[in-house]
């Protein structure tokens, strides 16, 4: 009998490792194996805890491998080349964030009609599905909806639109004509703000020049900002990353009015998120030497996300605003990181 699982992919990333070691730690996975994936193996701490499969999602004979091992209950999809590295290589960003995420999908359907019910898909989207054309329209619309501004403007957020089209539609739509269409995967989306964590280094994002900055910052090196002081987007904590892709999966199937949902905590523009730094480091030397690619990324991401849906539907509310974020969280753990003190705290998703 094939044991249950839980696959996390993308696994040994910055969100990765965040959720497996929520996942590992607790409860929530009910009795399921914990089953993660990456190209990259997973620090021993957390290896431990779980059974790592080391590959690509690409390689279908090993996705075939592992439905013939364990019946896979729930897909926490992280697996994707991020923004930045997406504008150098589109064609491998295709292949990576549309044929794994359409590879994985079939697999979930497959799984729902073995099973006779749902496998739920929990896919972290992006800002960067959100296209606005200059900034004076960005000014105007400080705070957007799900639906508003789709148009996005770099391959990855592309990528990240048509996967969560193409979830709702193996959600709600996939073998509609069959006369014994299966059960439907159960999947769920949430749209994610700029992403900064204590406890990984940055990986290719376009929003990365906050942790970056951070970073430098305690290992007293300095840093030119690659946007404007005056940018505006909006941040989160990582443990409140973890947070939203849990008590999204956790949530109630009928409590949930939409697919695609936004998530965020603060908003602080480039300059705001330097003078936070140099609060805990006042020596930092923090320039802003814009990149005119990637600052017309950014310019083109919303000020802030409205995430009421959120909210009103299963709960949303971040535990870490700005000054919770960078005093209680941010700048001790990455002082203890870079040496500057010792000893350690409770790593993301603990």
């Amino acid at each position: 009998m094939r044991a249950k699982a839980t696959l996390v992919t993308g696994a040994a990333g910055e969100v990765g490792q965040a959720l497996v070691r929520r996942l590992a730690g607790s409860g929530f996975c009910q009795g399921r194996r914990v089953l993660t994936m990456d190209l990259d193996p997973l620090p021993a701490e957390l290896s431990a805890h779980v059974t790592h499969v080391q590959g690509s999602i690409l390689d279908t004979s090993l996705l075939e491998r592992l439905v013939s091992e364990y019946e896979i209950e729930e897909i926490y999809h992280l697996a994707a080349l991020l923004s930045t590295r997406a504008e150098f290589s589109p064609d491998a960003a295709h292949r990576v964030n549309v044929e794994g995420t359409l590879g994985l999908l079939h697999l979930a359907a497959q799984q729902s009609e073995w099973r006779g019910e749902p496998v739920r898909f929990i896919f972290p989207s992006s800002i960067a599905v959100f296209g606005l054309p200059d900034t004076a329209t960005k000014e105007k619309y400080a705070r957007v909806r799900e639906w508003e501004w789709n148009y996005p403007t770099t391959m990855y957020g592309c990528n990240k639109l048509y996967c969560e089209m193409l979830g709702i539609y193996f959600g709600r739509h996939y073998r509609q004509l069959a006369a014994d269409r299966p059960t439907s995967l159960d999947f769920r989306a949430v749209r994610f703000p700029g992403l900064v964590s204590a406890f990984t280094l940055p990986s290719g994002g376009t929003s990365d020049y906050g942790p970056e900055m951070l970073h430098a910052a305690a290992q007293q090196k300095p840093y030119a900002c690659f946007v404007r002081e005056d940018v505006r987007i909006p941040f989160m904590a990582m443990p409140d990353a973890v947070k939203a892709l849990v008590n999204l999966a956790q949530a109630p199937l009928e409590a949930l009015s939409r697919p695609v949902y936004n998530v965020t905590s603060f908003s602080i523009s480039a300059g705001e998120f330097r003078d936070h730094v140099k609060r805990f480091f006042p020596d930092a030397e923090i320039s802003f030497a814009p990149d005119l690619k990637r600052q017309r990324i950014v310019d083109s991401w919303p000020a802030d996300l409205d995430d009421t849906a959120a909210r009103r539907d299963w709960g949303w509310s971040p535990d870490y605003d700005a000054e919770r974020a960078f005093a209680g969280y941010l700048v001790p753990n990455i002082r203890r990181r870079h040496g500057n003190e010792a000893g350690s705290t409770t790593p993301d998703g603990a």
